[in-house]
């Protein structure tokens, strides 16, 4: 594509870029595309690279971030790979699998894929095109931040991108961390002439307190900047996004005070930990996150995630003493669930011959369930649906797939899940302990009441976690409609308030 071509396409592109991350951007792009869709015009959500161990299916069967898939939400569309051309996940804290058009291509080491940039601009470039010519109104996010000085070479996620597609830019900063206008003019100050003028305005996020003690610091800045301040946007308490990547671990709502106890060990390479998001609005479930070296408290419910790294996290596990644990929680009548790798944990062996994940090799699993994993070159990707059978309930359930890894069970073992496309998972012979690959088991409000009612809760009513989040998203579209100022957002867009050019 020619740099013309993408001037050109730039037209009604733009972007968010944040001082750091957890700024504050997939918020905001997610409630702009929602304040564009009420608006009747046609919006799509677009991140040129994302680096999260959070990922979705989308219905052609690619693998995107997590939060281009609410964002999505937010503009009404079913998620789509052009949404996020390029996807890293980490597997080591060198080292990361990337993911092209949603599909992996390889595990590379930081220097050899800085080297393969030129081909990751070119998925990138071409999705970010065929996105200009379907919708209207095409809303960027940024990744970290664009003062990353050595990382500003053959820049693809920043303003690398937005100067070769020609887009403005949005600067927004999270006052609530402190030092805000430090984090925007020096962010400001270490950019290059023509990045600076690119960037069109600042928006400032989570503000709690009296905006009139705020106004002095927001003149001084438009005056030492010359660029204004687009909107302050309150700290919206209570307010539920799906993370991009940080575990988020506070309490959502408050808790009865017979609530179930559910640990979940939080994993080095833990992997689409969001599966717990409706677990922690549910207001009869207390969820504890043990990171390394933390107490391990007392749990009704166990729950080993998913892992980017199954067996160096089976090695993490047993160096943290969680194996003891588990026999201990099993012996007092406790209960132990697995999901994707932490299934696979919870088998006999798992096998990674051609080091898919790590180092060549096998690893004993913990032994809890009549299975054995394997983990292949081709990653299983798909949405699911079908049956859940627990605890003498038989409820439909929903959800996705993302592994490489295939579980052999044995003959005799009962699944847990009647799927589209065959059986899934496994319960073991005494019924406290169960494991499968399905991913989003606790979003369907039936399905989310069988397992807690299986984990000892009597009265478990499920919550309509969809529409939760549906929720959020409109919460958040209302605090723009009232704290940003959109005419100049949609005239940074080249659009006018019908949506017109």
């Amino acid at each position: 594509m020619t740099g013309e071509a993408l001037s050109e396409q730039g037209a009604h592109t733009l972007m968010v870029q944040g001082t750091t991350s957890d700024a504050g951007k997939s918020t905001l792009v997610a409630g702009l595309c929602r304040v564009l869709r009420r608006r009747g015009i046609a919006v799509a959500p677009f991140k040129p690279q994302n680096m999260a161990l959070n990922s979705a299916v989308t219905a052609e069967g690619g693998e995107i971030g997590r939060a281009q898939a609410v964002q999505a939400q937010a503009c009404g569309l079913a998620p789509h790979v052009d949404m996020n051309p390029v996807l890293l996940k980490p597997c080591s804290d060198t080292g990361a699998q990337v993911i092209i058009h949603g599909r992996a291509v390889d595990n590379m080491e930081a220097a050899s894929y800085h080297d393969y940039k030129a081909v990751a601009w070119q998925a990138v470039a071409d999705s970010h095109q065929r996105l200009t010519t379907q919708y209207c109104a095409v809303l960027v996010e940024g990744a970290g931040s664009p003062a990353e000085i050595n990382l500003r070479d053959r820049d693809i996620a920043n303003m690398g991108f937005a100067e070769r597609v020609d887009c403005p830019v949005i600067l927004i900063a999270d006052i609530d961390r402190g030092g805000v206008f430090a984090h925007l003019v020096g962010t400001l100050e270490l950019l290059s002439p023509s990045e600076q003028a690119r960037i069109k305005g600042f928006v400032i996020n989570r503000f709690r307190g009296d905006i009139e003690l705020l106004k002095p610091g927001l003149d001084w800045l438009e005056q030492r900047t010359g660029k204004p301040v687009l909107g302050v946007l309150p700290y919206l308490h209570g307010l539920h996004l799906e993370a991009e990547d940080a575990v988020a671990t506070a309490e959502s709502v408050e808790k009865s005070a017979d609530a179930l106890n559910i640990v979940v060990p939080v994993l080095p390479h833990i992997s689409n930990h969001t599966d717990f998001d409706p677990l922690r609005l549910h207001p009869q479930v207390r969820i504890n996150f043990v990171g390394p070296d933390q107490a391990k408290p007392p749990a009704d419910l166990l729950i080993l995630p998913g892992s980017k790294s199954v067996r160096s996290d089976l090695d993490w596990l047993r160096e943290q003493g969680w194996e003891g644990y588990l026999k201990r929680h099993l012996r007092y009548g406790g209960r132990v669930l697995g999901i994707c790798g932490g299934y696979q944990m919870l088998g006999e062996w798992v096998d990674d011959p051609l080091g898919i994940e790590g180092p060549i090799g096998s690893s004993p699993g913990l032994d809890l369930l009549p299975l054995s994993s394997e983990l292949k070159p081709e990653k299983i990707l798909r949405n699911s649906s079908g049956q859940l059978f627990l605890g003498g309930r038989q409820v439909p359930i929903r959800g996705y797939e993302i592994h490489c890894g295939v579980s052999q069970t044995a003959s005799d073992a009962p699944s847990l899940l009647a799927l589209e496309q065959g059986l899934d998972g496994t319960l073991s012979e005494d019924g406290q302990v169960a494991g499968c690959y399905l991913h989003g088991l606790f979003e369907q409000p039936e399905a989310c009441a069988a397992f807690l009612h299986w984990a000892g809760l009597d009265q478990a009513p499920g919550i309509d976690y969809v529409a939760i989040r549906e929720a959020g998203i409109e919460r958040l579209a209302d605090t723009l409609e009232q704290h940003l100022d959109l005419d100049a957002v949609l005239a940074l867009l080249g659009l006018d308030e019908g949506g017109g050019r």
